[in-house]
C-alpha cells in the first residue's frame, strides 16, 4: 500500500510526516561532502555537529536557501536520506510525496523540487505554499470567503500571505529570517566585544535573551569564543540589549514585509485582516516580543500559533491526506 509523506524542506530544518504517525523527523537541513569528490559524508544532525569543526578537505553546507534548491545533486540525497529513515522497511513501495515550498517560487524552481523529489524516490510529488500549510496546520479556515493573514518566519524568509477562499490572494517576502538575525548577532558580538562566536552560540544567544522589543528587565548570557585581534579564548557577558541592538534592523524589514504586503492588499481583503488580526508560524515566530511589536507597528491583533514551527508540516500532511479537499491548492 502506498504511504503519503509530507516534507517541509525548510533552509535550516527538513521536518518529516507520516502518514498515520504524524510528525516523525525533524533534523538540521545541512550535508557534509568531501571537498574533493563532492562525496556525502553526514546528512542532518551529524552533519550540524560538524559545523565550524571541519578539516579543509570537508565542506558542511545547507543545499537550500529562503527554501528554494541551492544544490540540487545535495538536496536530492537529503530527500533520499530523510524518506528512507522515516520508511524504513515500508521504502519498497514508494511514497505519494508532498513537499512544502515558498509562496515565490519561480515554475523552474518548482519543477526542481519536484524533480529531486521523485528521484529520491516518491512515486508521486505535488507542491503547496508553504503559507497555505502553514495557515492549515494552524486549524485556520482557508476555504472561506473571509480572509485570513499569515506571515510565516523561517530561517532564510519572512513571507507574508493573504489567503481566501483556498489560496493565496497576495504575497510578500523578503530574505530576513532567523538565520539574518544570527549573522547580525554574530557580526555585533564581533564589533563591541571584540568576540568572535559561532552561528550556534549566536543562536543560543537569540533564542535565550533575544527580543524584537526592549525588555523591561535585562537577561545576560556568557558565551566563550575567539578573541578577535589576539586569536585567543575568550569569554563576554552579552545583555539583551545588546542581542536589540544587533537585530533592530532585520526586525525592522521583517516588520516591512507585513506593511507592504497589506499595502497593496484590496481594501475589502484589509477588512478582513483587521477585523481577525494576523496569525504568525514558523519557528521565528517563538521571538520574545515579535507579536508585541507587529502589534504596535501595524495596528491588528497578532497572534502566534501553537506550536507555530510546526504548522507548515501539519498542515502540508493535512493536505495530501486530503487530496479531493485541497487538489486545487496543489502545484
Amino acid at each position: 500500500m502506498t504511504k503519503k509523506v509530507a516534507i517541509d524542506l525548510g533552509t535550516s530544518n527538513c521536518l518529516v510526516w507520516l502518514e498515520g504517525s504524524g510528525v516523525v523527523l525533524k533534523e538540521p537541513s545541512v550535508v557534509a561532502v568531501s571537498v574533493e569528490d563532492r562525496r556525502i559524508l553526514a546528512i542532518g544532525d551529524e552533519a550540524k555537529d560538524m559545523l565550524g569543526k571541519t578539516p579543509e578537505y570537508i565542506e558542511v553546507i545547507k543545499p537550500l536557501q529562503d527554501g528554494v534548491i541551492a544544490d540540487y545533486e545535495v538536496t536530492e540525497a537529503m530527500i533520499r536520506y530523510f524518506l528512507r529513515k522515516v520508511m524504513g522497511r515500508a521504502w519498497f513501495f514508494r511514497p505519494d510525496v508532498i513537499v512544502a515550498v515558498p509562496a515565490g517560487v519561480t515554475q523552474v524552481e518548482k519543477r526542481a523540487v519536484v524533480e529531486a523529489t521523485v528521484t529520491a524516490g516518491a512515486r508521486k510529488a505535488y507542491l503547496i505554499d508553504a503559507p497555505l500549510a502553514a495557515a492549515i496546520g494552524a486549524k485556520i479556515p482557508v476555504a472561506e470567503s473571509f480572509a485570513n493573514m499569515i506571515v510565516g518566519v523561517g530561517a532564510g524568509a519572512t513571507e507574508a500571505v493573504v489567503i481566501c477562499l483556498g489560496g493565496v490572494v497576495v504575497y510578500g517576502s523578503k530574505r530576513i529570517g532567523g538565520d539574518t538575525l544570527d549573522n547580525d548577532i554574530e557580526n555585533y558580538v564581533r564589533k563591541k566585544h571584540g568576540l568572535i562566536i559561532g552561528q550556534n552560540t549566536a543562536e543560543a544567544l537569540k533564542e535565550k535573551i533575544g527580543a524584537a522589543i526592549r525588555l523591561k528587565r535585562e537577561k545576560e548570557m556568557e558565551v566563550s569564543g575567539r578573541d578577535s585581534i589576539s586569536g585567543l579564548p575568550k569569554t563576554a557577558t552579552i545583555t539583551s540589549g545588546d542581542i536589540y541592538e544587533a537585530m533592530e534592523e532585520s526586525i525592522m524589514m521583517m516588520v516591512s514585509v507585513v506593511r507592504e504586503t497589506l499595502a497593496v492588499t484590496g481594501p475589502e481583503l484589509v477588512a478582513d485582516v483587521a477585523d481577525k488580526g494576523l496569525v504568525l508560524t514558523g519557528g521565528g515566530a517563538k521571538l520574545d516580543g515579535l507579536d508585541e511589536r507587529l502589534k504596535r507597528e501595524i495596528g491588528v491583533v497578532v497572534s502566534v500559533a501553537p506550536e507555530s514551527e510546526l504548522c507548515v508540516i501539519k498542515g502540508a500532511g493535512a493536505a495530501i491526506e486530503n487530496l479531493e479537499v485541497y487538489r486545487r491548492a496543489l502545484k
